[in-house]
This record gives C-alpha cells, sequence and structure tokens, in this order.
C-alpha cells in the first residue's frame, strides 16, 4: 500500500466493501472521467469563450504597448549618439519607466486572468459534480468513482452519457455566430471532491 494516500486507500477499501459484501449483491457502480467533461462539455468551451472574448481587449492593449515601447528603444538607439546629455537621460528614463510599467500591467492581466479563469473553473466544476450526481440518482447507481482510477471496463464509463447531457442543455450558438474553440491544454484539471 505504499505511495497510497489515506482517501485513496478509503476509497479502494468502501468500493472493496461493496462488492464483498453479500448485501449488495446488486450494486450498481459507474466511473466518470471527470477531466474528459472539463475538456469536452460545451458548459466549458462557452466559459472558455468568454474569458477569451473578455481578456483580448487588455491582450491588444498591452501590445500595443509593447509597440510603443520598441519604438522608442529603437529610436534611442537611433538617435541616442546625437541627443544632449539631458535627453539622452531623459529618454532612458522613459524607457526603464515604460518597461517597469509594460511588466506590472503584464502581471495585473496574468493576475486577473487567473482569478476570472479560477472563478468560472469553480462554477463548472459545481455545475459538472451537479451533472454527475443527478444523472447518477436518475440511472439509480450506488457508487459513481471520478478519481484516482486505475481501469474499468469501458461499460462501466458514464462520461459519453452525462457528456450527451451537457450537449443536451448547452446554449445554441446564435445563427452566423462561429462555435466556441476547444479548451487549451494549459487549463488546469480541476480536483473532484473527495
Amino acid at each position: 500500500m505504499l505511495g497510497l494516500n489515506h482517501s485513496k486507500m478509503w476509497g479502494i477499501a468502501l468500493v472493496a466493501a461493496f462488492v464483498a459484501a453479500p448485501a449488495f449483491a446488486e450494486v450498481k457502480i459507474a466511473v466518470v472521467d471527470y477531466g474528459r467533461l472539463v475538456e469536452e462539455s460545451p458548459q466549458a468551451k462557452v466559459a472558455l469563450e468568454a474569458i477569451r472574448t473578455e481578456f483580448t481587449p487588455k491582450q491588444r492593449d498591452m501590445q500595443q504597448q509593447e509597440v510603443s515601447l520598441k519604438a522608442k528603444e529603437d529610436k534611442l538607439e537611433k538617435d541616442g549618439a546625437t541627443m544632449s546629455p539631458d535627453q539622452r537621460t531623459r529618454a532612458e528614463k522613459d524607457l526603464r519607466d515604460g518597461a517597469r510599467d509594460l511588466q506590472r500591467r503584464r502581471a495585473e492581466i496574468q493576475d486577473d486572468f487567473n482569478a476570472r479563469r479560477n472563478e468560472e473553473m469553480s462554477r463548472l466544476q459545481k455545475a459538472l459534480i451537479e451533472e454527475v450526481r443527478t444523472y447518477a440518482k436518475a440511472q439509480n447507481f450506488d457508487l459513481v468513482i471520478a478519481d484516482g482510477v486505475i481501469y474499468s471496463v469501458p461499460a462501466l464509463d458514464i462520461t459519453p452519457a452525462i457528456l450527451a447531457t451537457l450537449q443536451s442543455r448547452a446554449p445554441k450558438p446564435a445563427a452566423g455566430a462561429p462555435s466556441a474553440p476547444a479548451a487549451p491544454a494549459a487549463m488546469p484539471k480541476p480536483q473532484a471532491p473527495r
């Protein structure tokens, strides 16, 4: 049992008890791939697109600030030899201040993005967990396992059925609106509740 944490050992013991106990002869167990739900659900794609839409203007502003700073740097490099010492000092200070402002702005945008992503992922996680619970209750499952599954037969995997339900509940795109892009690999996988 080396390498297993307490909650996983408890989960294994619980499954073993369900399987071994004669009183539970007809236990209905299922497995759900929570990561796949997060990656493939239309709700996740909508949340990701909303965040992208929200942060695109900020990203553009930052890129314009980078271009402006690069232009100032090029001007200083080109004209620096012909500038007076005061002009050169002011230009260098302006360049340093601009670089510092850009670095601060980049950090602020990244912090804002992370906070929004975490907020949306928390909302999504709650919705997905509730969807799994609702499906499990409707299908009379006694136990649904989401994390720490090493192997299961495909017949136990209810992920496709839950994805179909999520897709049927997804908001329909407006006529002529592009469909949401796939979730990027950098999006973190939320932890299933224990």
